[in-house]
């Protein structure tokens, strides 16, 4: 058994496939092992692979599973397995080349420029609440042009900065005398 972290090793120079989940004795490549039945437990990234049916049967407890299973696998040859390692490595590698480009939102109109922006309802109640007095549906149009300044204000912000995502800090916040 190597003390060394498995996937940190050349794979080319390990003698075995992978270790149990459970004891974390060596399965050996083209030997027989047990995976569990449920599709959390046998995921690519959870991966778990038992060596006998005890170790298996040690992972229920953990896992809760209402009905489950081991089911017999065999492990990959080595060949098998190296191919396996360097098509992943090499899908890796392109994904990390791969760069996504975005153009920049459209300055053209679109169907959002004649939409309103806020729920009509909850701003009525809002200025109701706050002062007693009614709100007219003209309001909500002029309203919602002031948002899609204000918008388009913190989306060149969060660009200038590099960011695909608006945040508060992206908003300048009303003056104090404002909000009175």
């Amino acid at each position: 058994m190597s003390t060394s972290n498995d996937s940190a090793q050349d794979p080319a120079e390990r003698s075995f496939w992978k270790r149990c989940s459970s004891c974390k004795s060596e399965i050996a490549f083209g030997a027989l092992h047990f995976v569990c039945s449920v599709s959390t437990c046998n995921r690519k990234r959870t991966g778990m692979k038992f060596c006998s049916v005890p170790c298996w049967e040690v992972h229920l407890p953990m896992m809760r599973h209402r009905e489950a299973y081991a089911e017999e696998e065999r492990a990959p040859s080595k060949d098998a397995w190296l191919r396996e390692q360097r098509a992943e490595a090499e899908a890796q590698e392109s994904s990390a080349r791969r760069r996504t480009v975005v153009a920049p939102a459209a300055k053209s109109s679109t169907s959002m420029d004649d939409e309103i922006l806020v729920v009509a309802s909850k701003l009525k109640k809002y200025i109701r609440e706050r002062s007693g007095m009614n709100t007219s549906d003209t309001l909500l149009p002029v309203l919602s042009a002031h948002l899609r300044v204000l918008a388009n204000q913190a989306i060149r912000h969060a660009a200038q900065d590099g960011r695909k995502t608006v945040m508060d800090r992206d908003l300048a916040m009303p003056s104090q005398r404002d909000e009175d």
